[in-house]
């Protein structure tokens, strides 16, 4: 069975360009974010790596901390965070994981476990190495999205599906869809109109089942 959301995290050894650490011990309380790519050196995934390292002052602010992953060694990642900042005009301050042997990438359910590295591979022989997963303080998984190799993430959406996760995180409420920092949330199904307005105050009844309020601080 494959890493499901809900599922908590595998507290996996991780080798990095910052040292070595449980990953466990190093999301501690935080919310955390795995961003992970099939190679250095290839083109869509420095532009990633750029738009994470500008949205350095993002992540600090929601207190969460971001953590790359490529299926490359440490003394390759160290060359191509050069490339990376020259490009993006950003300190690329997150660690990076190694993963050559590829346990990480199988244990995240990103590759099959009969997956391997051939002589002279390129980024296609592990393009599903696409992934994004933000990890609540409770080390489970919280969302999983995983991009084709020829579609660059959009880093604000992970931006805005964080800010949403955090906002309903242990909360009877859910975001509607676009939803945007600041915006009405949706009242959940659990509680009634009466609940609702003693939890929450004014509610908005569109529908039987679809009530809205003001996104609680």
């Amino acid at each position: 069975m494959g890493l499901r959301i809900n599922d908590i995290v595998p507290n996996l050894e991780l080798t990095t360009d910052h040292g070595t650490f449980k990953f466990h011990d190093w999301i501690g309380d935080q919310w955390a974010i795995l961003f992970s790519h099939p190679k250095d050196f290839t083109p869509v995934c420095t532009t990633e790596f750029g738009a994470v390292s500008q949205l350095g002052a993002e992540w600090a602010k929601r207190g969460t901390k971001v953590i790359g992953l490529s299926v490359d060694s440490v003394e390759e990642h160290g060359k191509w965070k050069s490339d990376i900042e020259s490009f993006a005009s950003a300190k690329a301050e997150f660690p990076i994981i190694a993963d050559l042997d590829l346990t990480v990438s199988k244990a995240f359910d990103m590759l099959p476990a009969e997956a391997y590295l051939p002589d002279g591979r390129t980024a296609a022989d592990s393009a599903s190495v696409r992934s994004v997963f933000i990890i609540s303080p409770d080390k489970k998984v919280q969302v999983i999205m995983t991009y084709p190799m020829s579609v660059g993430r959009n880093f604000a959406e992970v931006l805005r599906a964080l800010d949403a996760l955090q906002a309903t995180f242990g909360q009877p409420i859910a975001t509607p869809a676009n939803w945007q920092h600041g915006q009405d949330v949706i009242v959940a199904l659990s509680l009634n109109d009466d609940q609702a307005r003693e939890k929450f105050g004014e509610i908005d009844v569109k529908l039987p089942y679809l009530r809205t309020t003001k996104q609680p601080s």
